[in-house]
């Protein structure tokens, strides 16, 4: 898919962190962006600085998730771009003792469910909402009809302690992609997910630098955290080349999670 004003893109998550460098890049190719995002005021700015349209959309509600993609399509067009980075975690073991009082305790279930709800479920409800509106638009020269970047994570594959919901959701969002690329290979919409690593987002701006300098130094190569530009960079090449398609790619500098 050639990028350009032609092209509009919603990014979930855009407000911050992998989302927002991916809006912020799609907007120096030219394309229109569509920000979903809970975060308004950092949601508005960032849309303000790129030309695009913020939408406050909770990725767990039908209802927002209609009405963000009625916003966005009434101020850029229907969206032959989607990229999923809303997403959230937790920490909690399946079962374990409580440090202080001994008490047995196991994960809640609701605590679980919650973290299923925003990264799988609502990653798949963007993207059957967003893939029904790309079946509006004729294909375009290059035969794409659509492109589709989803955010899992190596979690996936060697979640640490703690991580059950967390990887299961990510693992879902793996698991769906092949299935998903199937479903809509007929309609011309390519469907890829891009599983980061360690990198410098909001979840660690908080952390002090030792803390992050002792996460960069378990990378094998290059010794450091991943920098949101460099996911960026990934998503726009899974948009842009077309025979890229129904493929999970890790992009970590080789690093396989311990377990803690």
């Amino acid at each position: 898919m050639k990028l350009g004003p032609h092209i509009s893109a919603v990014v979930t998550g855009g407000a911050s962190g992998l989302g927002e460098a991916t809006a912020r890049a799609l907007a120096a190719q030219g394309v229109k962006v569509a920000i979903f995002d809970m975060n308004e005021a950092k949601g508005e700015a960032v849309a303000k600085d790129i030309g695009g349209v913020f939408c406050k959309v909770n990725v767990t509600s039908d209802a927002d998730v209609d009405a963000g993609f009625e916003k966005a399509r009434a101020a850029i067009g229907q969206e032959r771009i989607l990229v999923n980075c809303a997403g959230t975690g937790n920490a909690v073991k399946t079962a374990g003792r409580d440090k202080k009082t001994g008490e047995i305790k196991s994960f809640p279930l609701d605590a679980f469910n919650m973290i299923i709800q925003i990264n799988l479920v609502g990653t798949f409800r963007c993207i059957a909402k967003s893939a029904a509106g790309m079946l509006t638009l004729d294909p375009l020269e290059d035969g794409d009809r659509g492109a589709i970047v989803n955010t899992a994570s190596v979690a996936a594959e060697d979640g640490q302690i703690g991580q059950a919901a967390y990887s299961a959701s990510k693992g879902g969002v793996v698991g769906m992609t092949l299935p998903i690329a199937r479903d809509l290979s007929s309609e011309a919409i390519r469907v890829n997910t891009i599983l980061p690593g360690i990198f410098n987002t909001p979840l660690l701006a908080a952390a002090p630098d030792a803390v992050k300098d002792a996460l960069g130094a378990q990378v094998p190569h290059p010794r450091r955290l991943g920098n949101p530009e460099e996911y960026a960079q990934l998503a726009l090449t899974m948009i842009t080349n077309g025979y890229f398609n129904g493929e999970d790619v890790r992009l970590d500098g080789a690093i396989r999670m311990a377990p803690r």
